[in-house]
């Protein structure tokens, strides 16, 4: 990574905060990580791709529907570090960690719709969760970007009054 500028460092992504009409969150368990490692959707830019054509793109490979609005952008990219061990181990090592512009989208499939195995599966199980509990279920190194995500993004949920100040 010598020779790069810091914004280089980071590999361009999407996130997807996919909620459903009750206000609750898509959350997947992550084939690649034991354990109990929850997580939204979310995937690189490719070349020649912007933001939006991204998240329609990552939203129909991993949850294998494109029933799907989107709602806001971000209004900035959010950015995390991998662990050193991770960093080096994929994408040649090329990056230090991601930068996402995450997008809220209104579910408006039915729950049969959701076919994790469309693609290639990222996800063995998933689940619709409140937005509160998002930072709670996240691999501890994107913690902080849930809760930036969460914060953004509370208007939209069921819950915004309702437990938001327990975000730790």
């Amino acid at each position: 990574m010598h020779g790069k500028s810091d914004t280089d460092a980071y590999r361009p992504c999407v996130g997807v905060m996919l909620l459903n009409a009750e206000g609750l969150v898509f959350v997947g368990s992550r084939i690649d990580t034991p354990g109990e490692n929850w997580q939204m959707p979310q995937g690189g830019i490719d070349e020649g791709e912007t933001p939006r054509e991204a998240v329609l793109r990552e939203l129909e490979e991993e949850v294998g529907t494109r029933e799907a609005d989107i709602i806001v952008e971000s209004t900035q990219w959010y950015s995390y570090d991998l662990p050193v061990e991770i960093a080096q181990r994929i994408w040649g090592g090329l990056y230090r960690g991601q930068t996402q512009r995450w997008f809220a989208m209104r579910y408006r499939g039915q729950d049969s719709d959701i076919r994790l195995d469309r693609h290639k599966a990222e996800f063995s199980a998933w689940q619709w969760v409140p937005m509160v509990r998002l930072p709670a279920l996240i691999t501890p190194f994107k913690r902080a970007v849930y809760r930036d995500v969460v914060q953004e993004f509370a208007h939209l949920s069921g819950d915004a009054e309702s437990g938001l100040a327990s975000i730790d």
